[in-house]
């Protein structure tokens, strides 16, 4: 609008005065303005994009290869276009890395009437997580470069990379109540090969409880009664809370802690033993934008390519004050459930440990061991387990330390505690995780 005005204000000049040259430099100027706004507009309107991904979910180190396509659906050639996918600058700007692109992701091409272009590149994945893939962005314009057109022309992919599966062989993760077969404190649920004795049939009671044997000796229905044993199994807390995680041993001590967590839950599982879990930390799939959120608010005719990129990230906001839960449970469905979740966990600055026990503490099992995931030992963190343990529950605390004082310092405010106590510093420790005994107060 501005230009517009001040060519209008130069043509009047130009009248007025009797300024022919003038006047016919700013014709030619419009006229000029109005064809490349219009070839702007059109090309960026004719560009069709497809993209195609063989798969959304990964291991670490696998690579995931992506094809897309640029059809020119006008009869005009389109002199340039810039075709970029946008990838979290995060990742590949950490130290290490956590993707890698093999190929051509950004690309200028040329598109003649009717003609198409294809781009091949493969995005390959060194950590665990959860990434936004796209969307594809276009950008062209005339060429004068008076106008630029930008359009996101495909949704965005999110692709999940699980973290490594440790094994850990053995299953003594408490010493004073290893994980196994128990007499529950408390009947959660009855076992259905281990009968405790007889009583009378009471309404309700399904037929496969009759016990048809007494039955007809006593000639009146009796139901039978199961004992409350079965196998207690394990819940894992893991503090995902930032403030514990400091920078100078990041991702090499958050990417332990999930580790480590996969691979306790891992053993439990292989076990045929219930496995819950609980963190503190933010769930990545929260932060995404929705497929509606994008096309609701479409790149302005003035924007430029660093609000293109901002618009169209994964958020950043982080107001989550509610823990990650999965439910005790038996089975591969249970396991596959705490891997994606696991997959996708980042640090938070919501809930601090001990707000996470207060949260936590009506949904744990009371005869399931309790084996916390600490990185950094807090007076309040030791106390709120400690108080655990006071009330009944087994605990168990897995610590990340990466040096002896670490060690010394946040063990003894555990076994000030009366609590058991294991210390790992790196991967390799995990093999033998379970083969040692905690190191349990005196």
């Amino acid at each position: 609008m501005r230009v517009a005005f001040v060519m209008v204000l130069v043509l009047v000049v130009a009248a007025v005065l009797d300024l022919g040259l003038l006047a016919c430099a700013m014709l030619a100027l419009a006229g000029l303005l109005l064809i490349s706004r219009f070839l702007a507009r059109t090309w960026i309107e004719n560009i069709e994009v497809t993209r195609e991904c063989n798969r959304t979910e990964a291991e670490i180190g696998q690579s995931i290869a992506f094809v897309a396509t640029l059809r020119n659906r006008g009869r005009l050639p389109i002199a340039w276009v810039l075709v970029e996918e946008l990838l979290p600058r995060t990742a590949i700007t950490a130290r290490p890395p956590r993707i890698e692109v093999k190929g051509r992701r950004l690309a200028v091409a040329m598109l003649g009437p009717l003609g198409r272009k294809t781009l091949n590149y493969q995005i390959q994945f060194h950590m665990r997580g959860y990434y936004q893939v796209g969307p594809l962005v276009l950008e062209t314009g005339d060429l004068f470069g008076l106008h630029r057109r930008y359009r996101i022309a495909t949704d965005p992919v999110y692709v999940m990379v699980y973290p490594k599966v440790v094994p850990l062989p053995g299953y003594d993760l408490a010493s004073r109540r290893p994980i196994g077969e128990i007499k529950l404190t408390h009947r959660l649920f009855e076992d259905p090969t281990r009968i405790a004795g007889v009583r009378a049939y009471q309404a309700g009671d399904p037929l496969n409880r009759v016990h048809w044997a007494a039955t007809a000796r006593t000639g009146t229905l009796h139901s039978k009664v199961y004992d409350a044993s079965t196998i207690a199994g394990a819940t894992i807390l893991l503090d995902f809370h930032r403030d514990a995680y400091p920078a100078r041993n990041e991702p090499s001590r958050s990417e332990l802690a999930v580790t480590a967590a996969v691979a306790l839950a891992n053993a439990v599982n292989l076990m045929g033993q219930p496995v819950g879990l609980i963190t503190n930390g933010r769930d990545a799939a929260e932060r995404i934008r929705r497929r509606d959120e994008l096309r609701q608010h479409p790149p302005r005719a003035h924007a430029d390519r660093a609000s293109i990129h901002r618009m169209a990230a994964m958020r950043e906001d982080d107001d989550r004050l509610r823990p990650l839960i999965v439910p005790p449970g038996r089975g591969p469905e249970t396991f596959a459930q705490i891997h994606q979740v696991m997959a996708r966990v980042e640090l938070s600055d919501g809930l601090t440990f001990d707000r996470l026990l207060i949260e936590a503490e009506p949904r744990l099992p009371r005869d399931a061991t309790i084996v916390a995931i600490l990185a950094q030992v807090t007076p309040e963190a030791a106390v709120a387990l400690g108080r655990l343990k006071r009330q009944g529950f087994a605990v168990s605390v897995v610590l990340l330390a990466f040096d002896e004082i670490e060690r010394i310092d946040g063990a003894g405010l555990l076994i000030a505690q009366g609590l058991a106590v294991r210390a790992v510093s790196d991967e390799n420790e995990l093999h033998g995780f379970c083969e040692l005994q905690f190191v349990t107060p005196l």
